[in-house]
């Protein structure tokens, strides 16, 4: 197995044309991994373009700004957004965008009760998906954001 995750029947990607060709979306990826990424500039660029983001981008958002820890955007409306994204997004995600969206929200401290509701209930049927590192991450998050998820842990 290596580490990777095990493959699952997942939803198909969004067929309604707001879903960014596959060269924007590594753009974008570049753009919010890029070494001189901001938390302002993430936002913004989530704020912009997020409803044509994939998965993986959408997770790697929440992860970067996890990465900037607590900072004074803890309360920004983009974070709101980007949560119910998220959410409504989450049975597209593989289990590192889970793991990555859950670390980061909980080390952002920005703890919407919503997202981790729905990643408890999504991760149940998937646990066999994550491999040891993505379920340490998530057990941390919904630790760190004192979520209780007795059928996860």
């Amino acid at each position: 197995r290596g580490g990777r995750s095990r493959s699952r029947e997942r939803p198909p990607r969004r067929d309604d044309g707001r879903e960014a060709p596959r060269y924007q979306q590594i753009a974008w990826g570049k753009q919010i991994t890029a070494r001189n990424a901001t938390t302002e500039s993430i936002l913004t660029l989530f704020a912009n373009e997020g409803h044509r983001f994939e998965a993986r981008n959408l997770a790697t958002t929440a992860h970067r700004i996890g990465k900037f820890g607590r900072h004074r955007f803890r309360s920004d409306r983009r974070l709101e957004s980007l949560a119910a994204t998220c959410i409504n997004r989450i049975p597209e995600f593989e289990a590192q965008h889970i793991a990555n969206v859950a670390w980061g929200f909980a080390k952002t401290e920005f703890i919407d009760q919503q997202l981790f509701e729905a990643i408890k209930a999504e991760t149940p049927t998937r646990v066999r998906e994550f491999n040891a590192q993505q379920m340490a991450n998530t057990v941390w998050a919904f630790a760190k954001a004192g979520v209780a998820a007795e059928r996860l842990f």
